[in-house]
């Protein structure tokens, strides 16, 4: 019986924090149709959700995840809308949770969230060279603003992993824990940012990220516009002050 995307991606709801587990353990979690249809579906899932305000990706088994799955690669077999999901992202912070490896399409996965906690020892890497192919869904050019021109260059050309350890002094990681504890701590981050209001996190992540990819301030300014419009407008504005005044926790609801 075929692996369907329900198996191969699991879904857990934390409050307003969404876990996302790519659950191809016996295959290291490599990228197939399957598990590239339930991430995506996943990340749609969490962006269409008003009680959600952050996801964490995560691996199951050893390691976070290896991959292109090289064996269905090598039969013609369709590897689904994996570069659609690494294109599009997702509207609300997504948070890494790295344990073992992320590889090739595992790194560009990773790199595709907007903070990395990984395990000690973690290995993160493109290796796609060693293969004959490049990584082709970002990694070639998202890893320079995480790690810098020179590391970027080293890990693409040689095809090397780095350490987590090293990751964490290149600035790629937002935290180093003991081995096994990446979850947790990504959960940590995004019990944080969900404390926070939904759309004013979701505009900040847009426009942090459009800073790091070059847009210019005028650009930008062009581009806060709607979204302060959207959020300065919104119930959760008016939530926000008067919580404050009343001295109790707000209670947003991402409208």
């Amino acid at each position: 019986m075929s692996e369907t995307s329900e198996e191969a991606v699991l879904v857990e709801r934390r409050d307003r924090v969404m876990i996302i587990t790519l659950n191809r353990p016996e295959a290291m979690n490599a990228i197939n149709g399957a598990l590239s249809h339930g991430l995506l579906n996943a990340v749609q899932e969490l962006d269409e959700d008003d009680s959600l305000t952050a996801g964490v990706i995560t691996g199951n088994g050893r390691g976070f995840c290896s991959g292109m799955d090289l064996k269905a690669f090598a039969k013609g077999e369709d590897i689904g809308p994996l570069t659609t999901f690494i294109r599009s992202g997702c509207t609300k912070p997504l948070i890494a949770a790295i344990e073992g490896f992320a590889l090739a399409g595992g790194c560009e996965i990773a790199l595709t969230c907007d903070l990395l906690v990984a395990g000690k020892g973690a290995k993160i890497g493109i290796r796609e060279v060693k293969v004959g192919l490049f990584a082709a869904a970002g990694g070639v050019f998202r890893l320079p603003a995480r790690v810098g021109y020179t590391k970027a260059m080293e890990m693409a050309l040689t095809g090397e992993p780095i350490t987590a350890e090293v990751a964490l002094e290149s600035g790629m990681l937002s935290e180093l824990t003991e081995t096994g504890g990446a979850l947790e701590a990504a959960i940590g981050w995004a019990e944080r940012i969900a404390e926070n209001a939904p759309l004013a996190v979701a505009a900040s992540k847009t426009l942090v990220r459009a800073a790091a990819q070059g847009n210019d301030e005028e650009s930008l300014w062009k581009m806060q516009g709607p979204l302060s419009a959207k959020v300065f407008k919104s119930n959760d504005a008016k939530e926000g002050p008067k919580a404050f005044a009343e001295k109790r926790a707000p209670n947003w609801t991402g409208t």
